[in-house]
């Protein structure tokens, strides 16, 4: 089942994320720069509106006396509507004049010198920003201290907020599509070799194994040689296919042809007697040639890497004796003294019991068909070890690795073998990841040949 997922969405979700977030985050910033510019925007009016009514400040009849001009309090209003408190105050607090009282700051008593002081109040329901100017009567007579107040509501600041906001957003918005847009055509660029090294393969013949050929940047060029690498793993067991089709074919269209010319000799005579050794030759024939297909069919499927069939505890020991009674009568036919030499305790193993028992019919059948008298089957217990020794003429130590492959067969070619029985014994010990070796038997006469399996084997 193919995932409805893809590098491209992966991508294009994992950058486009902290951008979102990068974003959000210039929003704010500009959200928050917004307030800041009308605040400052606004509080140089205040200060504007304040020095206006302070140059108006006048010393008449021993009291302070302001003539507000309309223009003082006019710089303040704006599209916004925004309502306009001031007052008048002197050093001692006391109010003189305004059209609303205001608070000073208690928390911030008046400094020695001039100032202005700017803070946010409430009038009932009504939020206010207001402006306090500490100012000295410059007059020729007297420099009395004095306070002017003014504050105005915020409709005005929110209003210049809220377009110094929108004017930021389409520049981040413009911005953010264009960053998008980039982001698009650089990951479909980014991923272009990649639709490229998936058409090569598309269009590849299935039956070619030939390695690909295709300019790719780094990362995807180790891809390229690992599937190239796979190419000729692939290759090497076509080959390997090959040459054992041809050598099945081989060595079944031999005994097949034989059958066809014993029953044709067969045929042509008219003694009951000559009838009956050619049908004893035909048997002899078919036996071989069904041992021949059992051992193909058993070669094939330990070469099969999709086959993993589940291993089980078993015993060597019953194993190794179950193997010299089911071989025993042949092998006693011919004159061949087989026997077994096991431990009293048990020898514990993870394995597969007929794959094992396969194993010591191969290499027992091996013994008997190439010269061996006597035959002994053998079980250590430590490491875990099946193994069997004959008296026969052995292999060469140079030709023992030759041995494991498939048709081929020591010596002169003698002996009625196939040629596949160490193979499927080897295939078999790979599969119980046990090493297979090849020794010369007792007084260098003759051959061991065995399984030692690993030692940690539960």
């Amino acid at each position: 089942m193919i995932r409805r997922d893809s590098l491209y969405r992966r991508l294009l979700t994992w950058l486009l994320l902290p951008l979102l977030a990068l974003g959000g985050l210039m929003i704010l910033q500009a959200w928050v720069e917004a307030r800041r510019t009308a605040d400052r925007a606004h509080d140089r009016l205040l200060e504007a509106a304040i020095l206006a009514i302070a140059e108006q400040v006048q010393w008449l009849d021993d009291r302070l006396w302001l003539d507000l001009p309309p223009a003082a309090l006019e710089m303040l209003a704006t599209d916004a509507e925004e309502r306009v408190f001031y007052a008048l105050y002197d050093a001692e607090d006391n109010f003189i004049t305004g059209n609303a009282r205001l608070p000073g700051d208690p928390r911030d008593p008046p400094p020695e010198g001039d100032g202005l002081l700017y803070r946010d109040i409430q009038r009932g329901e009504l939020p206010l920003r207001q402006g306090v100017g500490r100012v000295r009567l410059e007059d020729w007579r007297r420099g009395e201290r004095f306070e002017v107040r003014v504050a105005h509501s915020r409709e005005g600041r929110k209003r210049l907020a809220g377009e110094l906001l929108r004017s930021s957003l389409a520049y981040i918005l413009g911005m953010a599509a264009l960053a998008v847009a980039i982001l698009l055509l650089a990951i479909r660029a980014a991923l272009a070799p990649l639709t490229r090294l998936r058409r090569a393969i598309q269009a590849r013949d299935p039956r070619t194994l030939a390695p690909l050929e295709l300019p790719l940047p780094r990362e995807l060029a180790e891809l390229r040689e690992t599937l190239n690498e796979l190419l000729a793993r692939m290759r090497r067991v076509r080959a390997n296919q090959e040459r054992f089709i041809g050598d099945a074919s081989h060595q079944l269209r031999t005994p097949l042809a034989g059958l066809t010319a014993r029953a044709e000799l067969a045929l042509r005579q008219e003694d009951p007697a000559r009838w009956r050794e050619a049908l004893e030759a035909i048997r002899a024939s078919g036996n071989r040639i069904s041992r021949l297909a059992v051992q193909l069919l058993s070669l094939t499927r330990l070469n099969n890497p999709e086959y993993h069939p589940e291993r089980v505890r078993l015993d060597l020991v019953p194993l190794a004796r179950e193997a010299v009674r089911h071989h025993w009568t042949g092998c006693h036919r011919e004159g061949i003294d087989l026997g077994v030499e096991t431990p009293e305790t048990a020898v514990m193993i993870s394995g597969i019991d007929w794959q094992l028992e396969e194993a010591l019919g191969n290499l027992i059948d091996n013994a008997r068909r190439y010269g061996a008298r006597r035959i002994t089957l053998r079980v250590h217990a430590s490491p875990p070890t099946l193994e069997v020794e004959d008296d026969g003429p052995g292999i060469p130590a140079a030709q023992r690795l030759l041995m494991l492959r498939p048709f081929h067969r020591g010596g002169d070619g003698g002996g009625d073998g196939s040629g596949l029985g160490l193979a499927i014994v080897d295939g078999i010990a790979r599969s119980h990841q046990a090493r297979l070796f090849l020794e010369d038997g007792v007084a260098g006469r003759g051959l061991r040949i065995g399984l030692r399996f690993p030692g940690d084997t539960p």
